[in-house]
């Protein structure tokens, strides 16, 4: 059946009143929702303040990166000038956003959206719009647009056009088209207004935005139209998926999310919309996750395939296709958007939120090898192949042949899933993923798919690597399979393993589903793995992990407990149904770059899982 939904989340939190600044300046990251356009996408404030966006592109210098640098990073500000209190949602089957404003003198609704030009095109324009609606009372509001073009580093000139406030650096340029929001003034760095709205009026404010193209300013009109046109797009998108398991609100706000994460122009699914939001405040763990890792890509797939989008899974598959041919034989741990493969990592000067920099653009991981991402990217195009009954001769061949690298690469030591800085081990679960890897070469070469020339070899391969797994990867004292060879730390990544199909011995594998909640699960929480990693500090519980065990409970005979353990993880999201990368147990903030696909990925896998294991065992 059709699935548009209602509100994404189920609480609301009440924001703090303006006489209770930001500390620091720096909201809470569970304080964010997200909107986008399929090209770039931006972090809107409970306080109605834009504190990230990326321009033109997701993974582009961003224009407003205040969540960042709160003196430096740029904002669009929009907010009463008086004390209130907010709540939020989406609105029904969309990825717009509504903010609600209450104050001792009325109520005003913001509608927040990167608004969608066309149902068949792309087209070079983005629209950052925001309409204000007076429900009850009169409530004076004052809004401001910081721009800091280029990570702030370009200078920026403010001027006029046609009476519009302009900012302009180098080929870039926006413009702040206000109607009925108060007459717009700016100075040297900001474009401001204040304004009073009563019950039944409304005001909007229009940013288009330019890169190397003409600033075309639209007509109000204009924009009311392609603001509803956006709401009705998402409904039509939204209307033709299919999910009919338990929690189902939480499964499609997170179809939505990951929506947001496709690139559009390529297909390429981005990591997170964010860089370098801190796994540990103050801490150095902090990333560029605007790429599209290999790791992600059997999940994404599997999302698409599930919940009845092919077009968004054909789009992303040939992708991943193209980008690993750039470099095969060799594949690379992450791609850019484009599909390009250079990633060098910079600091930029900037203090970093509350403080924790350091701020990277870039990814040095794309230089690591590991082993695992052999496995996603083979599952991946097995389960294109299964749902599609073909591929193509070029990426057969070269299926083949990863398969053939595979026979000796594994039996290298890597950097592992986690992109440890430490020396490269053997790690477990890329042995698993490696094993993964030429199981499903052999079933697409014994399915005629892919050349069969090499079978025997891969055959004799991955017996190797159960050998390995099972004789040096097994710690009897733990009871469970181990981080890495001869070791006894654990790793909640092989849960993976399992999950993707490693054929290991069934008991073990249910002794190291039970080991890893008696040794990383803290509640709801779970812990990547113990041990050394090359970095100082810490960090937060991991929220796919806890995903993976909840999967892993059910596909080994614990169907109940996985619901118990699901129903606590769907209530850790925000009040607007996103989770980020980490979440730090002790306080239940945030941590890390939001909204992080891989969280909303495996919460899909999980939630799917467990209903068909539930159902399984109804029967």
């Amino acid at each position: 059946m059709g699935s548009a939904i209602g509100r994404a989340g189920t609480k609301t939190v009440p924001g703090p009143p303006t006489g209770s600044p930001r500390p620091g300046g720096y909201a809470p990251l569970l304080d964010y929702a997200v909107i986008g356009d399929g090209r770039t996408a931006a972090l809107v404030a409970r306080d109605g303040s834009v504190d990230w966006l990326g321009l033109p592109d997701l993974d582009s210098p961003a224009v407003f990166g205040a969540v960042l640098d709160a003196t430096r990073g740029g904002r669009f500000t929009l907010e009463p000038s008086v004390a209130y209190r907010s709540e939020r949602r989406y609105l029904p089957g969309t990825n717009v956003l509504e903010t609600t404003f209450r104050t001792a003198r009325g109520t005003v609704r913001v509608t927040d959206a990167l608004t969608l030009h066309d149902d068949t095109a792309l087209t070079p324009m983005r629209e950052l719009l925001r309409r204000v609606e007076g429900v009850s009372g009169s409530v004076p509001l004052r809004w401001s647009v910081r721009p800091r073009f280029g990570y702030g580093t370009i200078p920026t000139r403010l001027g006029r056009r046609a009476g519009v406030p302009v900012a302009t650096a180098g080929g870039d340029a926006l413009a702040v088209c206000a109607w009925d929001a108060g007459e717009p003034a700016y100075d040297t760095t900001t474009i401001s207004g204040r304004l009073t709205l009563d019950r039944g009026r409304r005001a909007l404010i229009a940013m288009p935005f330019a890169h190397q193209e003409p600033l075309v300013l639209p007509a109000r009109a204009e924009c009311e139209e392609r603001l509803d046109a956006t709401c009705a797009a998402w409904r039509a998108w939204t209307y033709d998926r299919r999910y009919a398991g338990r929690w189902h609100q939480a499964v499609m706000r997170s179809l939505l999310t990951l929506k947001l994460l496709v690139h559009a122009p390529s297909g390429a699914v981005a990591a997170a919309v964010t860089t370098s939001l801190p796994e540990e405040i103050g801490g150095e763990r902090n990333w560029d996750y605007r790429f599209s890792w290999v790791r992600d890509s059997a999940l994404a797939l599997a999302a698409f395939l599930r919940l009845g989008c092919p077009a968004e899974a054909h789009a992303y598959f040939w992708w991943l296709m193209h980008a690993s041919q750039l470099t095969h034989p060799s594949l690379n741990v992450l791609y850019r958007l484009d599909g390009g493969h250079r990633t060098p990592e910079e600091t930029l000067p900037w203090e970093g939120y509350r403080g924790s920099g350091p701020v990277r653009v870039g990814n040095a991981a794309v230089t690591q090898l590991q082993l695992d991402t052999h496995g996603e990217l083979m599952q991946t195009a097995w389960q294109y192949a299964r749902a599609t009954g073909r591929l193509d001769a070029d990426v057969a061949r070269r299926l083949a042949e990863l398969a053939d690298l595979v026979c000796t690469a594994w039996q290298e030591p890597d950097a592992g899933i986690w992109e440890v800085r430490s020396p490269p081990r053997h790690f477990t679960q890329s042995k698993m993923m490696c094993w993964v890897a030429l199981d499903r070469a052999a079933d697409l070469a014994e399915r005629g798919l892919i050349p069969d020339r090499h079978l025997d070899r891969w055959h004799d391969a991955r017996d190797a690597i159960t050998a390995f797994v099972e004789t040096r990867c097994f710690s009897h004292r733990r009871g469970s399979y181990t981080r890495a060879a001869d070791g006894d730390d654990l790793d909640a990544a092989v849960l993976l393993g399992h999950l993707y199909g490693y054929g290991g011995d069934g008991h073990r594998v249910r002794a190291t589903v039970s080991a890893l909640e008696r040794h990383l699960r803290h509640g709801p929480y779970v812990d990547r793995y113990t041990g050394e990693d090359g970095l100082a500090g810490g960090e937060g519980a991991f929220l796919a992990c806890s995903f993976w065990l909840a999967e892993a409970l059910a596909r080994t005979g614990s169907p109940a407990r996985a619901v118990e353990l699901m129903d606590e993880l769907v209530g850790l999201a925000n009040d607007v149904g996103l989770y980020s990368e980490e979440i730090d147990p002790a306080t239940g903030e945030f941590l890390g770059n939001l909204p992080q696909g891989l969280s909303h990925l495996a919460l899909i896998s999980a939630a799917c899982a467990i209903t068909a294991a539930s159902r399984d065992t109804v029967r």
